[in-house]
This record gives C-alpha cells, sequence and structure tokens, in this order.
C-alpha cells in the first residue's frame, strides 16, 4: 500500500487526491480545515464532477496530527499557509517526497525548510468545489514534476508519483528540470493576475485593455528577463498564451481577484515578488513587478483601515 497526503483540499488538491486514490494500491489522505468538505468526503467518498464523473475513496482529516507515516506529499495550500500546513504534517512526511502543486515560486524553499525530499511541480489543471464533498473539473491539463535543486527528492520518487498520477487519470511528466514548466506558468500569471486584481477585470479584458496590455507586456519583458540569465527555458511564448486567454478564458477571473474580491491575503509575494526576488538574485532589474507587489500590498492594506475620516 503506497499512501499519500494531501495537504490543502480545495480544488486543486480534491482533484489531485480524487484522481489518485483511483489507482489500485494507493490510498489517500486530505487534510483540510473546512469541516463540513472533510465530512462530507469522509461519509460519501470524494465526488468528480465536469470533465470526469466519479468518486474516489479518499480519507479526509481536518488535523494532520492524525495522518499516518506516508510515502509521499502533495502541497496544494494558499503559499501563505505552506509553513504552518508542512509544519503540522511533519511527522507524517519525514520520509516522504513533497511536491508543490502551488501558484509562484518560493513554496519549494518554504518546504525544504522542514523536509529533506522536495519535488518542483507545475500545473495548469483547473476546477472548483462546487459544494461540501464535490469538486468540478473544469479543464484538463499536464503536470510537470522535477527535483527542487537545493534539495531534492531521488529520481525515481518523482517518477514513481508522475505514474500513480498518470494512471489515475492526470497525465503527469517527471523532468530532470521543471523550472522551464513552472516558469512558463508564473511569467503570465503575474502579468495577468495583479492587473486584474488591481483593476477588478477578468483576464480577457485585461489582455484588450489598450494601457494596461502596455504594462502587461512590460511585465512579461521584465520577466523574460530574468528567464534568460537564469538560463530557463519556457515551454511556449508568453505571447501566445496571451492570445489563448484572450479566445478562450475572456471572463476567468483570476484567482488574485477572486481573493481582493473576498478581501483576503493574496498571493502577490510568491508571484510578483518570486520574479522580483530572483531578479535581485541574478543582478536583473524588475521595477514593474516591484510596483505590482507595493500596489496590491497597498490595497491589502486598506481593507484594514476605517473607511471612516476621523472627526
Amino acid at each position: 500500500m503506497t499512501r499519500v497526503a494531501v495537504l490543502g483540499c480545495g480544488a486543486i488538491g480534491s482533484l489531485y487526491a480524487a484522481h489518485l486514490a483511483r489507482v489500485p494500491g494507493v490510498e489517500v489522505w486530505a487534510v483540510d480545515p473546512w469541516t463540513e468538505h472533510v465530512a462530507a468526503i469522509e461519509e460519501h467518498g470524494l465526488r468528480v464532477t465536469g470533465h470526469s464523473t466519479f468518486v474516489a475513496p479518499v480519507r479526509a482529516v481536518n488535523e494532520a496530527s492524525l495522518l499516518p507515516s506516508c510515502e509521499f506529499g502533495i502541497v496544494a495550500t494558499k503559499a501563505q499557509h505552506t509553513l504552518a500546513a508542512v509544519a503540522a504534517a511533519r511527522s507524517a512526511l519525514a520520509d516522504a517526497a513533497v511536491v508543490s502543486l502551488q501558484n509562484g515560486l518560493g513554496n519549494e524553499d518554504t518546504i525544504a525548510t522542514l523536509l529533506p525530499k522536495v519535488i518542483r511541480g507545475s500545473i495548469v489543471t483547473a476546477g472548483h468545489v462546487t459544494e461540501p464533498g464535490v469538486v468540478q473539473y473544469d479543464a484538463p491539463g499536464d503536470s510537470w514534476f522535477g527535483p527542487f535543486e537545493p534539495s531534492p527528492a531521488p529520481a525515481e520518487a518523482i517518477t514513481a508519483l508522475a505514474a500513480l498520477l498518470t494512471q489515475g487519470g492526470l497525465r503527469t511528466e517527471a523532468l530532470d528540470d521543471a523550472r522551464g514548466p513552472q516558469w512558463t506558468k508564473v511569467v503570465f500569471n503575474a502579468a495577468t493576475s495583479p492587473l486584474s486584481a488591481l483593476a477588478g477585470l477578468t483576464v480577457g479584458q485585461v489582455c484588450t485593455h489598450p494601457e494596461l496590455r502596455g504594462l502587461l507586456d512590460r511585465l512579461i519583458t521584465e520577466a523574460l528577463a530574468v528567464c534568460r540569465a537564469g538560463d530557463i527555458t519556457l515551454l511556449r511564448d508568453p505571447a501566445d498564451a496571451v492570445e489563448e486567454a484572450i479566445a478562450e478564458a475572456f471572463w476567468h477571473k483570476p484567482s488574485m481577484l477572486q481573493d481582493v474580491l473576498a478581501r483576503r491575503r493574496t498571493e502577490v509575494d510568491v508571484l510578483n515578488g518570486g520574479i522580483l526576488a530572483e531578479g535581485r538574485r541574478l543582478g536583473v532589474d524588475t521595477p514593474g513587478h516591484q510596483a505590482m507587489v507595493a500596489l496590491v500590498h497597498g490595497l491589502e492594506a486598506s481593507w484594514a483601515l476605517d473607511a471612516s475620516p476621523p472627526e
């Protein structure tokens, strides 16, 4: 029996947990603080609708202390919850190969402060939780796994986890260097998400607004300069991704806009902040990304202020 722990049972965590649980000989444990979601999964299984339809036998708990020892771990929390989630599950994942399926850059660094075998992951799968115990599979997409260079999981562990996910229905490729797929996603998201969040516009609206498109192109240019300095080869031209977003995802609200609308802390620090930090490390200026971090931080700070002027 191979055990896998999934930390964070939102849309992505739920989809990956459900597909893994379809594989014979794999036992999946999901951890999430959402009590109703966990209870529904425990009672009825985790139901997937949309692109695929099935019910998976996933074990779900609210406390990581209830996890058994696992061979693999999947981190699917928001970036700001990474440290707490991994720390809580540290005992169960002490000898596990652990992959981040999260947005942005730097999550693997956080995981590696607590665990020794880390996998760099990148995904384009999309879905959303429709009700407790039910996740809708909106759009299929490949996943790419590779070693996190400063603290890598063994190659055989990366290959094994990729094979299990592929067998479960989520095509996953094991690579020697997974930075390319990760940065391909980050470059696009870091260009579109903060502009969408700050302007209150969908991805397509941002990409077709003349003034915002100019800022978007500048953010992409800065990120590409960082990639060149870091010897990172993207899977595709970001300009192609922009045109595809206009054609196929015009009305999509990225997670950063959804966070802003809900007045939740965003992941700007691992998107634009991640590019800013890597640029500084490599000696590449990224003033546009620095501005996005400052502006989104300012917006987040405004939520805590009293809207009424002092008397």
